[in-house]
């Protein structure tokens, strides 16, 4: 898996997760979409993403250009 395709999943996952949060615990848990949805957006005009950096540095994931390299 390489860090944009990670990128994707986990984005994903928070959003359904903050809905599933939303519907059983409190209202308040769709700021919690809106934090992701922001997120995104930023990253997609700045292309800064501390995930990003996350997953790349700690979890040691490849980014596409790295993995097209290796290959």
């Amino acid at each position: 898996m390489t860090v944009e395709r990670a990128i994707l999943a986990f984005a994903g996952f928070m959003v359904l997760l903050s809905l599933v949060l939303t519907y059983t615990v409190h209202a308040n848990f769709v700021w919690l979409t809106v934090f992701v949805g922001a997120n995104l957006l930023q990253s997609a005009f700045s292309g800064f993403c501390p995930a990003a950096i996350f997953m790349k540095k700690v979890l040691g994931l490849p980014t596409e250009a790295e993995k097209a390299r290796a290959a």
